[in-house]
């Protein structure tokens, strides 16, 4: 089986058992994910199955759209409602002084990664070394918040709508703009509705998936997630030199492309510079 399933993440599992589940569900252990989603979270978890593994490294620029619950006045070491709280106080703040913190974490911003997170400092993760009760220092990085509203406020609980980009954690910018409001804040609860070209319409329960006797009902196929770039249909001869990793000439414009076979199965995601086809990676049975 090859293809791409869209996972509607149960709370309380992390992305890694979804994987494991579903390597049971395929029949196969060639599976991977597209974005790692905390236990705390729920929604679209994409993941890839067979072949469609040969994708996970282009999917993991995707660009990612959550709902998340901002509690405010309530801070904790995870950054999130599941951790320890450091600090808590009754606040009712309006919602004008709320509008106006979130212009300042549109667009580029820096964000320190939580300790309790996969990151690495010096070989090793900083959520094991949390656990241990320390805490070291950690370089910020630049993520883009490509949009951010307030979907519903209330002086405590903010829902907030956050399409970023790459690498952003949301429980930071939870904790950050709890900050910029003198408060604090944590976040309460948080679902994925978007991860690339994926959304949450077309995500599967995973129960669904653990019952269902013909799971691979359910595959999106491997080129869905390529379908930004054009469609081009190969000839014979070039399916033959795509097929032994040769490049060959095509009269096309300089850019990336989807190849197809003969008979309209997906081969490669391909580039053209100056005229000749080559393989950026390829998705055809061996």
């Amino acid at each position: 089986m090859n293809g791409i399933v869209i996972v509607d993440k149960p709370q309380g599992w992390t992305s890694q058992d979804v994987v494991s589940k579903l390597r049971g569900v395929f029949k196969t252990r060639r599976i991977g994910h597209g974005g790692t989603l905390d236990p705390l979270a729920t929604g679209v978890l994409p993941v890839f199955v067979g072949r469609a593994t040969r994708g996970v490294e282009f999917f993991e620029h995707a660009e990612k759209t959550y709902e998340a619950v901002l509690h405010l006045g309530l801070s904790t070491d995870t950054e999130d409602i599941t951790g320890r709280v450091l600090a808590e106080k009754q606040v009712c703040v309006e919602k004008e002084a709320f509008l106006a913190v979130l212009e300042q974490f549109r667009g580029e911003i820096q964000q320190i990664p939580p300790m309790y997170s996969a990151i690495k400092v010096n070989g090793q993760k900083l959520y094991d070394l949390a656990r241990k009760g320390r805490e070291v220092e950690r370089q910020s990085r630049k993520v883009t918040i490509h949009r951010l509203e307030c979907l519903s406020f209330d002086g405590t609980f903010a829902k907030l709508l956050v399409h970023c980009s790459k690498g952003t954690y949301i429980r930071t910018l939870c904790k950050d703009i709890g900050e910029a409001l003198g408060c604090g804040g944590c976040m309460e609860a948080l679902r994925r509705v978007a991860a690339g070209s994926y959304t949450q319409q077309q995500a599967v329960e995973l129960k669904t998936l653990i019952e269902s006797e013909t799971p691979q009902q359910y595959l999106a196929p491997v080129d869905s997630m390529f379908l930004q770039y054009e469609r081009v249909d190969l000839t014979e001869k070039q399916e033959l030199r795509c097929r032994n990793g040769n490049a060959f000439s095509v009269s096309l414009p300089d850019g990336t492309y989807r190849a197809y076979g003969t008979d309209g199965a997906f081969l490669m995601l391909s580039k053209v510079e100056n005229g000749t086809m080559s393989t950026v990676k390829s998705f055809f049975e061996v």
